[in-house]
Order: structure tokens, then sequence, then C-alpha cells
């Protein structure tokens, strides 16, 4: 049953409380959607309104931003927040550091800290899981990282071209104006990484390369560091062809969401098989992101809760019509 508590912020600081609170109490309207709550404010005087345990949570998080409220709190700031106060203690020590333009980048939950730490240790990584997590963004700033410190001499960024459900037709243009809407995800995490001058440089050189996954086939890629993004739609002979161009002194990423599969209604997919067929094949690493790991508006991590209940039903329903429907029967 929803209750209401109320408290007070002290020491009281306007000053403090208009940081916390943010322009137009956007702050607390993050605080709110994260905790499916309500929240009224009289000066330093809160009242939460929401079932209890989550009411809590809320209070303590108003205390912790509060705290950090010396400073301008942004948006980013407090979702950020809110994802390490719901995973305090559990990541763990020796995250690792990397080396880009964000200094202060680092594995947000106890997965993506592993994640990153996989990246490092093994020479192929896969990261599975929903929309939001930072699959790719955490990919790319390894990747980043690596070509920072020498330990690769170029980073090669593919994915396959499906289209999300809708269909482009036949674009203008020349071929890089053809692929970039798919690639587009791939450059924004770079130019964010590394900025906008210093990634021209880098491709001027050849020291960074994106392309489409059919232009991999034939070639072998030493000394690089390799992300396949958007993995679920790759077919099995893709993914297969992509695994195998891995040469001497190159590391891969593979990202994906078994969820999202835009590939044509009966083909399977390839990061699927691939989880089956290589689980236990010693060198290659796996994560598989939760809802939990989603570093977003509070509100993405509900909409992908929402999503896995309702694909949980289908199944049953499915389990249920296999189970009632004699072998060999039609429907």
């Amino acid at each position: 049953m929803a209750r209401t508590i109320e408290a007070v912020l002290e020491p009281v600081d306007n000053a403090r409380l208009a940081n916390l609170c943010g322009t137009l109490d956007e702050n607390l309207r993050q605080i709110e959607a994260a905790y499916d709550i309500a929240i009224a404010r009289r000066s330093e005087h809160f009242s939460l309104h929401g079932q209890p345990a989550q009411t809590q949570r809320a209070l303590k998080a108003l205390r912790h931003f509060y705290a950090q409220a010396d400073v301008h709190l942004s948006v980013e700031d407090i979702q950020l927040g809110l994802i390490e106060l719901a995973n305090a203690g559990e990541a763990g020590p020796g995250a690792p550091a990397l080396l880009t333009r964000k200094g202060d980048l680092h594995g947000r939950t106890p997965r993506q800290t592993q994640y990153l730490r996989q990246i490092q240790d093994y020479d192929i990584t896969f990261g599975i899981g929903p929309a939001g997590t930072g699959k790719t963004y955490l990919a790319v700033a390894s990747a980043v990282d690596a070509i920072e410190r020498e330990h690769v001499e170029r980073i090669i960024l593919t994915r396959p071209a499906v289209e999300a459900g809708e269909r482009l037709g036949f674009l203008p243009g020349d071929l890089s104006q053809k692929v970039d809407p798919y690639l587009r995800p791939l450059y924004d995490a770079l130019y964010d990484l590394l900025g906008f001058e210093r990634v021209g440089k880098l491709f001027d050189k050849g020291a960074i390369e994106i392309a489409p996954l059919a232009f991999m086939r034939g070639r072998t890629l030493n000394h690089a560091f390799i992300i396949l993004d958007e993995a679920q739609n790759t077919t099995p002979e893709q993914m297969k062809m992509f695994l195998t161009r891995i040469g001497i002194g190159a590391k891969a990423v593979v990202t994906g969401d078994l969820t999202q599969v835009d590939l044509p209604h009966g083909n399977r997919s390839g990061l699927r098989e691939a989880v089956n067929v290589l689980a236990n094949v010693r060198g290659i690493a796996f994560t598989e992101f939760l809802k939990e790991d989603v570093v977003r508006h509070p509100l993405v991590a509900r909409i992908v809760e929402a999503y896995e209940v309702m694909g949980r039903r289908r199944e049953k329903a499915r389990a249920r019509h296999d189970k009632e429907t004699p072998h060999g029967e039609p429907d």
C-alpha cells in the first residue's frame, strides 16, 4: 500500500536545494521516474508518496545528491548517480581505468565492470543484452584506450546493414553516404570519446576504419581492435566469417541484443548460434547484461522489463499451445 513520508534536508542551503532540484525540478522528476513515486517539495521540506520500500530508497537518493549539490547537478549526473546507487557495493575492486577524453568513464554496474575486465583479458568478448546497457559505448571506449596506449595499431568498427523494420530503398550518394546511417552510433561514440578533430586525423591516417560487415570477407585483421555491433542481425555464416578474420595481435568485441533481431522472418541469428556454439570455447568471454545495467533515462529499464514480461508470457502461451496440440495435427 502506498504511503507518504516527510523529510527535511539539512543543513538548509538554498543554493544546494536549487542544484539538487534542477531547472523546473527536472532532477526530482528523474528520481520520481527511477523509483516510481511522487515527490512534492516546499523549500527544504519534501513529501514522498509511493510504496514504502521505494520511498525509502528515494529518500536515500535525495540525501545522497544533496550532499553532492555544492555544484550544479545535471540530469545526466542524476541518472548516472541513480545507477551507481542501485549497484552500490557490488562493483568490486579493480575496475579498469580507460584512457579517453572522458576522465570519469568507468563501469557503472557490476556487469559493466566485468565486461571491461573481460575485454582487457580476453581476445574475443561477447556483450549481449538490452538497449542502453553500454555494450557498444564501452567497447568503443576500450578500443580508444587500446589505441591511445599503442596496444593496437588501428580500430575497425563494423555492423551488418540491416534495417530496423523499415525499408530504406535505394539511398542516394556514394558508398560512404549509403552506409553512414547504419554506422552513425559508432561515429557518435568515437566523437564523444576522442573529439571531432582527433577522430578526423585518425581516419586520415587509416587508424580508424568503419565499414559494413560484408566488406570484412577475405581479410585478415592483425594488430587491430575490431568491434562487431548489432551482431544479432548477422547470419550464422556472417558470424563465422567475422570471427575467422581475427589475426595476430588482434582483439575483437561482439555486441548485440537478442530481443531486437531485424533479420527476415525465418532467418537464424548468427549471434544466437555463436552463444550456443562457443559457450565452452576457452579464451572467449561472455557478458550478459540485464535491465539493471541500463544507463539511460530511468524509464528505459522499466520499458525493457515490460517487454521481458510480455516475452515470457508469449513463451508460456506458445509452450501451452504446443502441449495441447497433438503432434502432426495442423493448428
